[in-house]
């Protein structure tokens, strides 16, 4: 298994910590990467000296908006100086015309190529991929196009769990280079706890899904790197009234992540 997946810790939710606590914590855990947006400028030297020292891979993440071409040349020319392990790309828009898209996407494969880092461009609401049979067209139509599965997002989306998606899932498994692993259900991209009994279902579906690709990727000599990308109050429910987190995200992104260790050893 060791050979086979790569867990990686996003810092979202982590924003209260310093970087050298979060970092150090991260490591401590048994994570062997970081997920995270680009640091501020002021934050650079200490970012990449943290990762040396804790001896940390970096998945780096950019986010496109207005002149979205022009958006994610910039962020990825930047992301290059870090030596990312991979670049996560919250990428396009749901709303941009088909043509755009496509102008889009064939244009960020180009510079993924220029760059010589894999883009994996992320399943998620808002974004061009938000559905999958949106995503199934756009990885029809761009060769080159790689994902980072999110699919906590389409079961949202889709209400369901993807059933009746199969040709699309399946297309989408074989593209991606890069997973998410938060469960989602019908009407949201977050169960308030994975290894609730009364999620048992959705969790089973999600499994079922990112083995599929470990085991696709395994088959052609390539590693996996798995983020349980479980989110704070916004994602993660809270009680009403008084906000306060129905589970401690730090231990649900470890649950998950001593959970995959298990069930996708084999």
């Amino acid at each position: 298994m060791g050979n086979r997946i790569q867990f990686i810790k996003a810092t979202w939710g982590m924003d209260g910590l310093p970087l050298s606590e979060a970092f150090a914590r991260i490591a401590q855990a048994g994570y062997t990467g970081v997920e995270s947006g680009l640091p501020e400028k002021a934050q650079e030297s200490e970012f990449k000296e943290l990762l040396a020292k804790h001896n940390l891979d970096f998945v780096a993440m950019v986010f496109t908006n207005g002149d979205h071409i022009a958006s994610f040349e910039e962020q990825v020319s930047r992301a290059v100086e870090f030596k990312p392990l991979l670049i996560n790309a919250h990428s396009s828009k749901d709303s941009a015309p088909y043509a755009e898209q496509i102008a889009f996407y064939e244009q960020a494969v180009k510079l993924e190529q220029q760059v010589g880092i894999t883009v994996g461009h992320e399943t998620h609401r808002g974004r061009a991929m938000f559905t999958p049979w949106a995503t199934a067209q756009l990885l029809r139509d761009v060769p080159g196009l790689s994902l980072t599965a999110d699919f906590s997002h389409w079961v949202c989306v889709c209400e369901s769990l993807l059933h009746d998606q199969a040709e699309a899932l399946e297309l989408a498994i074989s593209r991606t280079v890069h997973i998410h692993s938060r469960v989602g259900y019908a009407e949201g991209p977050q169960v308030p706890h994975p290894a609730a009994p009364e999620y048992q279902a959705e969790l089973a579906a999600h499994e079922g899904w990112w083995k599929r690709i470990v085991e696709a990727r395994s088959a052609q000599g390539l590693k996996t790197t798995i983020t349980p990308e479980f989110g704070p109050p916004g994602y993660m429910h809270t009680l009403p009234f008084s906000n306060v987190p129905v589970a401690d995200l730090w231990d649900v992104c470890l649950w998950m992540k001593k959970n995959l260790e298990e069930k996708l050893n084999a």
